[in-house]
């Protein structure tokens, strides 16, 4: 039997066939003039200029850095946050992207520590040999480890919820450069305000994890009246345990219609034999889909003629590791000088999933907004973090958009914006923190009245406030 043709073959032939192949080839843009003091993240917008940038290496030099500095601290690391929650304004800039040593590797316990600066993508070179792969992390790669935690990330995997739940153990550095090792059971209050406490309390400098064992999963879809989702759900995803990753896209311009994409463990024979996601590729055909979809007069057609059987593609057979190994830079826009890609995501009671689809639909089509997809995920309660966002049992709603850049832009996706926020609130739910922070202080304190305890304990452990960034300027000052 011939080898089943990829997704980026099958695209490439598609975009022949409707001549998008046609559009200048996509190069990288050449960079803003270099300045080591501004902190961008991915989506270049609201840059900060901090007083001072240091890349620590060692857990000492951070311990130093933190002694020595009189004023403010922030810190990053892959800068995927696209708010701020990374850095602030005329402080010392602790850029944590060179602290990525393996700490150590247990093969037999399925267990892993690594520095906090680690990418998923470094350390799935590491335990891919072993025949491992990471229990719970982002779709894409590309994020630090710790990066990972600070956010509370979560991803596709079916029933594992936030990555807290694949946390055993932190190394945290206090605002006074005191060093603690934190866990469930060892310094706990700690432990849980790491997690999900975008730097409020301690800098992460060491992070433990739960390990699974590398299987190969085959990528089934079938399309959902919205109205028959929740019970579908439960029916051929949560109650079937070789269900390992699973997501649902609505599309525009209706966003009712949801498609899922199960990935389910299999004994198949591989139709993708690279073990890991090529690193470095340009992705020009993806590049030239989305660009095409969103700006050229055809794209209602492309998504209909490409996009549509493309995600309706089954039988793909891929190791765990390849697909938790792609690449962000497969969503990044040819050029970000004009319009750049953001990301929003709302986390809504199970029993209010449709409604709530319903509900959002209508808010999008009403302001117009440039959204490529609403992607569903599925979250069991967070069990550890003290600042959940999931509460309860929840859907997940990623929102992918495309938005101008210009300040006048930027300024009027705040309403659309805090129109959605109240629509998850309504309906029980809450609204994810590392994006644009256009929400009111208002909002904040009602999505998350768990933010009073971190206070106080912020209060116990950084009197002064010195560890800080523009999320925690705005709303826990």
């Amino acid at each position: 039997m011939s080898e089943m043709p990829s997704r980026r073959l099958f695209l490439h032939q598609a975009l022949v066939a409707s001549g998008v192949v046609m559009l200048p080839a996509a190069t990288p843009l050449a960079a803003r003039t270099h300045d080591p003091l501004l902190i961008d993240n991915v989506t270049q917008l609201y840059s900060i200029r901090v007083a001072r940038v240091i890349q620590p290496v060692s857990l000492d030099e951070v311990i130093g850095a933190l002694k020595g500095w009189p004023g403010q601290v922030s810190v990053g690391g892959g800068r995927y946050s696209m708010g701020g929650q990374v850095a602030l304004p005329s402080s010392l800039h602790l850029d944590l992207r060179e602290l990525k040593r393996l700490v150590w590797l247990r093969v037999p316990e399925q267990q892993v520590r690594v520095q906090a600066g680690m990418r998923w993508r470094d350390l799935q070179d590491l335990i891919d040999p072993q025949d491992l792969a990471v229990k719970t992390m982002q779709s894409y790669a590309n994020f630090t480890v710790g990066g990972a935690v600070s956010v509370n990330a979560h991803g596709r995997y079916v029933g594992n919820g936030p990555v807290a739940h694949s946390v055993r153990a932190l190394q945290l550095v206090l605002a006074d450069g005191q060093v603690v090792e934190t866990s469930r059971k060892q310094n706990s209050e700690l432990f849980k305000a790491a997690i999900g406490g975008y730097g409020a309390v301690g800098v992460i400098t060491e992070v433990e994890l739960d390990l699974v064992p590398n299987t190969r999963i085959e990528r089934q879809v079938e399309a959902v009246p919205l109205a028959d989702y929740p019970r579908w759900f439960r029916q051929q995803v949560q109650a079937d345990p070789q269900a390992v990753l699973h997501n649902a896209d609505l599309i525009p311009p209706r966003f009712d219609e949801p498609v899922a994409v199960i990935w389910r463990r299999t004994d198949k024979a591989l139709t993708v034999t690279d073990r890991l996601t090529a690193r470095d590729q340009l992705y020009g055909l993806e590049k030239n889909m989305i660009f095409a979809m969103t700006e050229l007069p055809g794209g209602t057609a492309l998504r209909k003629g490409v996009v549509q059987p493309l995600r309706m593609r089954s039988g793909e057979v891929v190791w765990r590791n390849h697909e938790a190994s792609l690449d962000v830079a497969e969503l990044a826009p040819r050029t970000r000088a004009m319009s750049t890609y953001v990301l929003q995501e709302y986390f809504i009671p199970a029993t209010q999933m449709v409604p709530f689809a319903k509900a959002m639909a209508a808010l999008l089509i009403e302001h117009e907004v440039n959204a490529l997809n609403v992607s569903i995920r599925h979250s069991p309660a967070d069990e550890v973090s003290l600042l959940p966002w999931a509460k309860g049992e929840v859907f997940s709603f990623v929102l992918f958009y495309k938005q101008r850049v210009h300040e006048r832009a930027q300024k009027a996706v705040g309403p659309w914006t805090r129109a959605l926020i109240d629509l998850a609130l309504q309906h029980g739910g809450r609204y994810y923190l590392p994006y644009q922070l256009h929400a009111t202080q208002a909002q904040f304190d009602k999505a998350y009245p768990e933010a009073q305890a971190l206070k106080a304990l912020k209060r116990k452990v950084d009197p002064q406030g010195r560890l800080s960034n523009a999320l925690w300027a705005k709303y826990l000052a």
